[in-house]
């Protein structure tokens, strides 16, 4: 069996190569995956490649698979899709899921894998973490039928969150984004499109996803009375000023943050499987196709991540595809 593999290493901010890796054979309760599919998330991947995590965040930070540490040489990501070739039976030959960096082959523990559902492609599998993100979210927003909506960021995040939002029934929900080319993305997944100064009011719930000063500013003005807004972004290393002697007061509105990490308390009788097989469950929908918006081989990821992170190019989640899969 072929146990050597390939890795992205983020060697110093900015700069990534790919190193070879020999694996060991996987133990009695371990797998050998053979990598698909990835995904860079936008938001916290380029981040770290950038070298903007703060030093009091390294930890928290810490992808579970990740080796090396921050600022670099540094092994991150979190999004693999692949299949089995080594390991127990009623796993060999599944195709699965796995918090993982960009590697073409990996050895992890069998409890490691999550088993993708027969209705998932492996391709669309790769949001399955940006997903739980989203499931998290709405965990801790818990909207209620007839609530008026705003997602405030038609990234990545953002976008999987107004996906979920438009299953619930008699609901507004509207993405707001200032990118125009967000409107088809909107369209694609059932809910309304506004730019920051066109969006709909007297919202009982926004959720912000922009990672922006001026994203979080405008979802607090797009609240009605006793709002709340649900802080999705990661700011990193940057400093953000709110107005919050305004309205903020008066109108008693409330600013709560939702991270991953945690299994919502609203939730607390729930395990971080189970979000992540909901999560899974939930991509049998192909409207979520339409946040994948780029695709390249995992041998060009030293050129296409610097691309990325400076918006050179555009996406929402960039997939990467591994040697012979097409």
């Amino acid at each position: 069996m072929n146990r050597s593999a390939r890795a992205f290493w983020l060697e110093t901010p900015g700069r990534g190569a790919i190193r070879d890796v020999e694996l060991p054979a996987p133990g009695e309760d371990e797998v050998l995956v053979r990598a698909l599919y990835s995904g860079v998330s936008r938001g916290t991947e380029t981040l770290v490649f950038r070298g903007g995590v703060p030093r009091s965040q390294y930890a928290a930070m810490r992808a579970p698979f990740q080796e090396g540490d921050f600022p670099g040489p540094v092994k991150y990501g979190y999004l693999s899709v692949g299949v089995v070739e080594e390991g127990p039976e009623a796993l060999a030959g599944r195709t699965v899921f796995c918090l993982y960096p960009h590697q073409s082959r990996y050895v992890v523990p069998a409890s490691a894998v999550t088993v993708v559902p027969d209705a998932v492609p492996a391709e669309r599998a790769v949001l399955a973490g940006t997903v739980e993100t989203a499931v998290n979210a709405l965990w801790d927003a818990a909207p209620l039928v007839g609530d008026r909506i705003a997602v405030v960021g038609g990234g990545m995040v953002g976008c999987s969150v107004a996906a979920l939002l438009a299953r619930f029934p008699g609901v507004r929900v509207q993405l707001v984004d200032a990118d125009p080319s967000r409107a088809g993305i909107a369209k694609a997944l059932g809910v309304g499109f506004a730019a920051p100064g066109d969006a709909l009011g007297d919202c009982d719930l926004v959720v912000h996803a922009s990672a922006t000063e001026q994203g979080l500013t405008r979802s607090l003005e797009l609240l009605g009375a006793e709002g709340t807004v649900v802080e999705l972004s990661w700011y990193g290393d940057r400093k953000v000023s709110l107005p919050l002697g305004e309205a903020f007061h008066s109108r008693r509105l409330v600013i709560r943050s939702s991270q991953v990490g945690t299994v919502s308390p609203r939730r607390a009788g729930r395990s971080y499987a189970d979000r992540l097989a909901l999560a899974l469950d939930l991509l049998a929908d192909p409207a979520l196709d339409a946040l994948v918006t780029g695709e390249s081989a995992f041998e060009e990821l030293p050129e296409v991540l610097p691309k990325l992170a400076s918006g050179e190019i555009p996406a929402l989640c960039h997939r990467v595809r591994y040697g012979g899969t097409r």
